[in-house]
């Protein structure tokens, strides 16, 4: 979190598996309460109802304005935010992000639904957070998780951002981003996912809980008996190995172009693909696109001065 003049700027990267500020990570499953949840957690209480943030994530949809649910966990956002400086009250400017593809056409939607309430009174986890909304900023993902480094680059490089839903990739020549070559797959993590719980229910016939295969395509092991984690690894090479086919359809080079990879899924490339660690960067900070969501706007600011 910047403050300038005043304002405090929070960037909240709207995944579909996480939502993250620069300095926090929920999973996006929220779930609705009539009364105070018996168990504690990540609680927001909003205009009489209780949500309680956290457990399992959100399910893929293209448009993020279709429900209330990225509202919510946008609050609860801002609420971890500030609370980590225990400010209860503040002016804020939002700085989120959406697809590569997605942000023109849904940019203004997205900033409406996020500011449709400029003053905001709510409570999180026991505490009462009052809130004005001064603006809404929204970005395409990829390039801000690496803006603080692009003035380095020289030649040709490609930025490939895996979060939970999708995988955005974006061409940098020069230190320049090329609009003209940016792109969006439905290849993110949870692809990755539903496969491992697939063959592991067709080759063992269990029923695996997805934490656990978290925990292995992030640590690279867990608890398990080793049959449990040769599939997942099988499973996780193997989509590591599609995210590169992927990337050669849109002209990726390892010779030349340098690759970034940054989102959830860079940390499942470390793991379990296989690449020339001298020409391909793994960004794997689950928190990079909002630490650049935020340094992009707050440089913008200071050079309007």
């Amino acid at each position: 979190m910047t403050e300038i003049n005043n304002t405090k700027i929070i960037a909240v990267d709207h995944g579909y598996g996480n939502i993250k500020t620069a300095n926090t990570v929920t999973p996006t499953g929220i779930t609705a309460y009539d009364s105070e949840p018996a168990l504690g957690g990540n609680i927001l209480e909003y205009y009489g109802k209780w949500y309680k943030v956290g457990e399992k994530h959100k399910d893929f949809v293209a448009d993020k304005t279709t429900d209330e649910e990225y509202y919510l966990l946008t609050l609860m956002a801002i609420a971890r935010e500030l609370g980590r400086e225990k400010i209860y009250e503040a002016d804020v400017h939002l700085v989120c992000g959406l697809p590569l593809k997605w942000v023109r056409s849904q940019r203004e939607d997205f900033s409406s639904y996020l500011t449709r309430k400029k003053k905001l009174s709510f409570r999180y986890n026991g505490k009462d957070f009052r809130v004005k909304l001064t603006g809404c900023t929204v970005l395409p993902q990829g390039y801000p998780a690496v803006a603080q480094s692009v003035g380095k680059y020289q030649g040709t490089h490609m930025v490939a951002d895996i979060g939970n839903g999708t995988m955005n990739i974006m061409y940098i020549v020069d230190k320049k981003p090329i609009e003209e070559k940016c792109w969006t797959e439905k290849l993110g993590t949870n692809e990755c996912m539903i496969k491992v719980l697939n063959a592991v229910m067709e080759e063992t016939g269990a029923s695996i809980e997805p934490a656990t295969v978290e925990r292995v395509l992030r640590f690279g092991t867990a608890d398990i008996p080793e049959k449990y984690l040769s599939i997942i690894r099988k499973v996780a090479e193997e989509y590591a190995a599609e995210i590169f086919s992927t990337l050669k359809k849109y002209e990726y080079n390892p010779d030349l172009v340098r690759l970034h990879i940054v989102g959830g899924g860079a940390v499942i490339i470390k793991n379990f693909g296989k690449y020339d660690s001298e020409r391909v960067e793994i960004i794997d900070d689950i928190c990079a696109n909002a630490k650049g969501y935020e340094y992009v706007v707050a440089l913008s600011w200071r050079n309007r001065k």
